[in-house]
């Protein structure tokens, strides 16, 4: 990207940055949304409670193995929303000496926690749908409110993983990002047992409930490798994004002042963010102007970058240079 183009999308991200509040602790990591992801966290728990008794009655009274399966589904999303509502309020819970680096792997740890409580709940469905795949039936009373309860929850969850999904994307929480995407799977899995459900009603072939018990616990598998693999991310320090880095690197090349930057190290950990990177400037300026100078930097990108960490190391450009290629041996250019 040539420096006109990045000045371009340097002019884009000042833009944005005076259009919304910046919020960011005096030490860069931000925590804001602590009492909205917390609701958020709440009402999910208080949702999938609510369908957890429903189908629960429904799947025990109609002997439906696929109305059970998604019984057991909601289940492990009443258990995983109080992992959910637990982590983040933990996660945005104030560094301390124990933990300089603050709290926000534990929403990826409850994401892991979600993962394995879906797989058991997938090995549990196919357990109880091989069992009845061959003795099996349902009269159409049973039938129809096994049907209710799908559609039911259907629409419950539906408006509940959209809510989820947005205050995730609002508040970076991987937790709430975990949940939105389990309920989206019941969703699924619900309007799966119902269109099966209703393919017995009008057939009258028993088999077609659990098959579509298999169904359900196949889907169910996807969204547990999905989660897990979003919840790993953290735990190994993957880099941030590649457009987040990129606000970083343009803030750093648009500087006039800045003569060279290396070394440029991202992580993400829960909805926090943390950098540091080592910054290049002129060899003749003051500890002062060093000092101011960093602080302008660090504040550009904190204000760019809700929630980060920054921590800029700064080092004389031509010191630095021959410093490399005398201790080094690097065969760089000195200007």
């Amino acid at each position: 990207m040539s420096r006109d183009e990045r000045n371009m999308t340097s002019t884009a991200v000042k833009h944005s940055k005076e259009q919304k509040p910046i919020f960011c602790s005096t030490n860069g990591v931000g925590t804001p949304f602590h009492g909205r992801k917390s609701r958020a966290a709440l009402l999910a728990i208080i949702s999938n409670t609510i369908l957890v008794l429903l189908k629960m009655c429904v799947g025990f009274w109609s002997g439906s193995v696929s109305v059970l399966s998604e019984a057991l589904h909601s289940a492990t999303d009443l258990t995983a929303s109080g992992i959910a509502f637990f982590s983040v309020r933990v996660s945005d819970t104030p560094p301390d000496d124990d933990h300089p680096f603050g709290h926000g792997k534990i929403e990826s740890l409850s994401g892991l926690i979600e993962a394995m409580l879906i797989f058991s709940a997938a090995a549990y469905i196919i357990h109880e749908a091989v069992s009845k795949l061959h003795s099996h039936s349902l009269d159409s009373q049973k039938l129809n409110a096994g049907l209710t309860v799908m559609a039911l929850s259907s629409v419950f969850n539906i408006v509940l993983s959209t809510h989820l999904a947005r205050e995730a994307k609002a508040t970076e929480s991987i937790a709430l990002k975990s949940e939105a995407r389990h309920l989206r799977s019941d969703v699924v899995t619900s309007l799966g047992v119902f269109t099966g459900l209703a393919l017995v009603r009008l057939t009258g072939i028993p088999w077609f409930d659990p098959l579509l018990a298999f169904l359900v616990s196949a889907l169910i598998l996807v969204s547990g490798f999905q989660i897990a693999r979003d919840a790993l991310a953290p735990l190994v320090d993957t880099r941030l994004p590649k457009e987040e880095l990129e606000i970083i690197r343009t803030i750093l090349e648009v500087e006039d002042r800045v003569l060279g930057y290396h070394k440029l190290r991202t992580r993400r950990s829960g909805s926090q963010r943390h950098a540091d990177v080592h910054v290049q400037i002129d060899d003749n300026c003051t500890l002062i102007q060093a000092h101011d100078f960093t602080e302008e930097l660090e504040d550009e990108i904190r204000g760019s970058l809700p929630s980060i960490t920054i921590n800029i190391h700064i080092e004389p450009f031509h010191a630095e240079i021959a410093h490399q290629i005398e201790k080094h041996g690097l065969n760089l250019p000195i200007d």
